[in-house]
């Protein structure tokens, strides 16, 4: 038992960066789903963040990345990025419901995945299914498979570009 209590400890300097990395994200989205400042909503969302991010942390090894200035800039500009892909994404979708006929052709089409951290690879994920008109069906080694509302081409790299494209530079160098 102690072997196992040894295996889950980490013994780099990134633990307690990824700690402090998923506790304040933990924070912020407490923040913003309470929209309160008073002092007993923000004492207890601390810590609820700190406990859940250690948690997380101790349990496995995703969440024990390397947090630079560089990192936090590029996930800074990762999520404008996903912000604005987003707002395009749901245009679109307005365009399509608003349309009096709608031409849409609907597929699956396979992307390469090109992040190797299992976090990275989860963010990737969500970012696509979170944009309305595409969604992560499966990830087989180095490949996902998107639905993808209105298919624009069936080439796996040209597709790869429209679909990870704007969020890949970002994201791999935050996650790796």
């Amino acid at each position: 038992m102690s072997d196992d209590h040894a295996t889950r400890t980490p013994s780099s300097a990134r633990w307690p960066q990824g700690l402090l990395f998923l506790a304040g994200f933990l924070f912020v989205i407490w923040q913003v789903i309470n929209a309160s400042h008073q002092a007993p909503v923000v004492a207890v969302g601390i810590l609820i963040s700190f406990v859940l991010a250690f948690i997380f942390v101790r349990r496995g090894s995703v969440w024990r990345i390397t947090v630079t200035p560089r990192t936090i800039f590029h996930f800074a500009v990762y999520t404008g990025v996903f912000l604005v892909e987003l707002v395009k994404a749901n245009i679109n979708m307005l365009r399509y419901v608003y349309s009096p006929r709608i031409d849409i052709h609907p597929g699956i089409v396979k992307v390469r995945m090109p992040l190797k951290s299992p976090i990275g690879r989860l963010v990737l994920a969500n970012s696509i299914a979170l944009t309305p008109g595409s969604l992560v069906m499966d990830l087989r080694g180095d490949e996902l498979f998107v639905h993808w509302l209105d298919v624009k081409t069936t080439d796996p790299e040209e597709a790869t570009q429209m679909i990870i494209g704007p969020f890949e530079k970002h994201l791999e160098a935050v996650f790796g």
